[in-house]
């Protein structure tokens, strides 16, 4: 398989993306969802998480809040 070419900005962008789920991870479940609803977007962001902390590409930024999100809402 081809390495993945990856510039600094889509870098800077996917971290971003991680922040977001985080984000709405510890937010927890709104109000106005499902609960069925919201287990399935809990676990499509905790699978986005666990794939992209798991990219070779990172540098110096910080997991510790993304492998938290991730440990707490398995």
């Amino acid at each position: 398989m081809a390495e993945e070419t990856i510039t600094e900005e889509q870098i800077a962008q996917n971290y971003t993306a991680m922040g977001h789920s985080v984000d709405l991870l510890n937010a927890g479940k709104p109000d106005d969802m499902e609960a069925d609803e919201w287990t399935a977007t809990k676990a499509r962001n905790v699978e986005h998480l666990e794939l992209m902390v798991a990219k070779d590409y990172w540098t110096d930024e910080s997991m510790t809040a993304v492998n938290k999100a991730i440990a707490d809402n398995k």
